[in-house]
């Protein structure tokens, strides 16, 4: 098989098939929280210590100011945060946490309001892989609200889960 530098079209979609969930990752910065969002989010690389994994591209800025964070906040957003999750997303960072309900722990972490699921973590481990780098966290405290519904992506939209049966 010939490799190029790039996904094409079909490849796009075979990744895009996948579905996932939404993640913001935030942390004060020096012009209040900071943040990204990412859906390679995962739980349980480890459950003692309990770790969780997620891939930034080589070249983020935006990874680059979080990386040296003394904590970093993780929530899996709620199926009704999808224009939140567009917001989060802006290119303009000052537009990003705008308006946006979240509190900040005791180390830094930014945490958003109404989330099924808030971890304060520490990064543990950077390892690069091609044109990203695939972050390991360790999870030093959890929040879990089992009222609010995660938010999915898939096929390049948003999606709400429903029960089956």
């Amino acid at each position: 098989m010939t490799r190029t530098t790039s996904l094409d079209p079909v490849e796009r979609s075979a990744f895009a098939a996948f579905p996932s969930g939404v993640a913001a990752l935030a942390a004060t910065g020096v012009d209040g929280p900071d943040g990204m969002v990412v859906s390679s989010f995962t739980v349980g690389a480890s459950f003692d210590p309990p770790m969780v994994t997620f891939s930034a591209r080589q070249d983020s800025a935006t990874w680059a100011r979080l990386r040296t964070a003394p904590r970093l906040g993780v929530s899996v957003l709620a199926a009704d945060q999808g224009l939140l999750c567009r917001q989060l997303s802006s290119r303009t960072r000052a537009a990003r946490f705008a308006g946006v309900d979240h509190v900040v722990t005791d180390d830094g972490a930014v945490l958003v309001s109404g989330t099924p699921l808030r971890l304060e973590c520490v990064v543990h481990r950077e390892v690069p892989a091609g044109d990203h780098v695939v972050v390991i966290l360790q999870v030093l405290g959890a929040r879990v609200d089992d009222t609010a519904a995660p938010l999915v992506y898939h096929g390049t939209a948003f999606h709400s889960l429903q029960p089956i049966g």
